[in-house]
């Protein structure tokens, strides 16, 4: 009896050291060494891909943003704000119905079929709306001129980029919504595309807060 019990107080202190010693491993070290690896060699990334302007954090570079008009009264979408530059629409995004507490957005893609007749109809709506958008006195939009990214959202509705077709698109009408000439705005859509990444991995892009920030700035000297 004496030694049964001696055995399972043996069995239960070293079941007790192994997990103070993996906890301290796994729940402090670990972690520690991992975070300081990171915040070392990704400082960036590691903080979530932060961009600021005027001092202070206006979003990441890696999720995209929305840049609308105040809703009206009875509205349900609001309007583009068409000073800015657009990014892809957000078809996919889903409201929070589990906790309602807190205004959540949830990402993701529709999940529509490539011949589905609401995915179709999306499309024509946002293209009509491109085509209407973007067409200012001297300058008009036509069908074929509108690329893939302007009327599809991308798997998560969160893509901060856009093609620089789409940016180049929308480059007379920023002009004229904001008084600039369209050639100080064209050379800021160059200015903020990006190649491929490592010369071959994906397309050129154009991330658009970065690009709305420029653009900010530019309004503000001109």
């Amino acid at each position: 009896m004496n030694n049964s019990v001696t055995n399972t107080a043996r069995l239960l202190w070293a079941a007790l050291r192994a997990l103070l010693v993996l906890t301290l491993v796994t729940g402090v070290v670990y972690p520690l060494v991992v975070t300081g690896i990171a915040q070392a060699a990704f400082h960036d990334k590691a903080n979530g891909s932060e961009v600021r302007a005027d001092g202070k954090v206006v979003g990441s570079s890696l999720i995209g943003q929305s840049y609308d008009l105040p809703l009206k009264k009875g509205q349900q979408t609001p309007d583009a704000d068409l000073k800015w530059f657009q990014g892809r629409p957000a078809n996919g995004l889903g409201s929070n119905s589990v906790n309602t507490r807190y205004k959540l957005i949830l990402s993701g893609a529709t999940n529509l079929s490539a011949d589905s007749k609401v995915l179709i109809q999306q499309v024509k709506d946002a293209k009509a709306a491109v085509i209407k958008d973007n067409s200012v006195p001297g300058y008009t939009v036509t069908a074929n001129e509108v690329p893939a990214d302007a009327v599809t959202s991308s798997g998560s509705g969160l893509d901060p980029d856009i093609s620089p077709a789409y940016a180049e698109l929308q480059v007379h009408r920023v002009a004229a919504q904001n008084g600039l000439p369209v050639a100080q705005v064209e050379k800021l859509v160059e200015d903020h595309t990006e190649g491929r990444t490592l010369g071959f991995i994906g397309e050129p892009r154009v991330n658009v807060l970065q690009l709305n920030i420029a653009l900010k700035d530019l309004v503000a000297r001109h």
